[in-house]
């Protein structure tokens, strides 16, 4: 078992949320976290520090949903602020509602220089790169509201294929869980990889059916992408993993009037996602525009139906090319709040329920 810091230290956060999504911000009391590159430092944390992300993120001070992200120093000249983001069972590449709430986060705690009104740029370095965040500022009153981000490239890498999964998709026996079905759906880089599926496909209904089972329906179609369809980013393998499924209300193709839905599942233990899910938002923005239903420069207001009913604005802002395939930029809009500060110490030596543990 590896050791945490003596029980006398302590690490001070920052609490945020954005659509209702928590941000734990680690401010200070982090042990050293080496690597000369962020993707360096995201592994290192990864093999190293896990135990102290699991004292984080994980129960008596945390919950199976929870999302955090630790200050690292930057090493891109041009970012303000650099971070690693953690999540319910490891460390996420990108996180979008994260982005919207580090943006307001660094211009209330100075690491930007001179904020300007009506908005200040805000340069994020996150482990899939660097995101530029533009975040509301009054220059009179001091005051920071709503931010956007411009995406790191996105692409869809499959569009409308079809997964063999067990007991779930079109000729499957509800009877027999082990009969296999077809399920049709995208898969799609949005500074993580997310599977999309229209949840109609496996006969869910974002609106109505119960949490647990979407979740427990991930399960399977998730393991089943796994197995079928290769997840490797032409650039780094730190990023070859698929991170979440989107389950969507099927409205992909675009309105101005009217929202479309999803649901994000995450992680190893399927947490649902509070917000729409800003790189999630942005993979489906991806295969939306690769499948021809979203013009560019359009936005859309995406919503998480269930709970408090969230909401983001996405669009499609720039194509470009990227790895020898199309991929676009997207623009993600929402609001972050503070909830409060918090100083955790460390766990006392015969604690070991205190060290972290999730409910499944």
């Amino acid at each position: 078992m590896e050791s945490l810091p003596d029980s006398s230290t302590s690490l001070r956060t920052v609490e945020m949320h954005t659509c209702g999504e928590p941000l734990r911000i680690v401010v200070g009391g982090m042990p050293e976290i080496r690597g000369s590159t962020i993707l360096e430092k995201y592994t290192y944390a990864k093999e190293k520090l896990d135990h102290i992300r699991r004292m984080l993120m994980a129960e008596p001070r945390g919950h199976n949903d929870m999302f955090g992200g630790i200050l690292v120093k930057p090493d891109l000249e041009e970012a303000d602020i650099a971070v690693l983001f953690t999540y319910g069972t490891g460390f996420a590449t990108m996180c979008g509602h994260g982005v919207i709430a580090l943006a307001r986060f660094a211009v209330d705690h100075g690491y930007v220089k001179d904020p300007k009104s009506p908005e200040t740029v805000v340069n994020i370095q996150c482990p899939c790169g660097l995101v530029k965040a533009h975040v509301e500022y009054d220059e009179n009153t001091k005051v920071t509201g709503r931010a956007r981000f411009h995406s790191v490239p996105a692409f869809a890498v499959a569009c409308d294929i079809s997964v063999d999964v067990p007991g779930y998709g079109k000729g499957s026996n509800p009877s027999d869980p082990t009969s296999m079905g077809k399920v049709k759906l995208d898969v799609s880089y949005g500074g993580a990889y997310y599977a999309i599926v229209d949840a109609a496909e496996v006969g869910l209904d974002i609106l109505k059916t119960p949490i647990e089972e979407i979740r427990t329906a991930t399960v399977a179609v998730k393991a089943a992408i796994i197995k079928s369809v290769p997840i490797t980013h032409p650039q780094s393998p730190e990023l070859s993993f698929l991170f979440g499924l989107s389950w969507t209300d099927g409205k992909d193709t675009y309105s101005p009037d009217e929202p479309t839905a999803n649901i994000i599942i995450v992680g190893d233990t399927n947490q649902v996602d509070r917000a729409p899910c800003g790189s999630g938002v942005t993979a489906r923005l991806a295969a939306q525009y690769r499948k021809g239903l979203i013009p560019l420069a359009k936005h859309r207001t995406f919503r998480q139906p269930r709970v408090v009913n969230s909401a983001f604005s996405g669009a499609v802002v720039e194509e470009r090319e990227c790895f020898g395939r199309q991929a676009i930029i997207a623009d993600v809009r929402g609001k972050a709040y503070y909830t409060g500060e918090c100083t955790f110490s460390m766990p006392e030596p015969d604690d070991e329920i205190g060290r972290g543990f999730v409910m499944r």
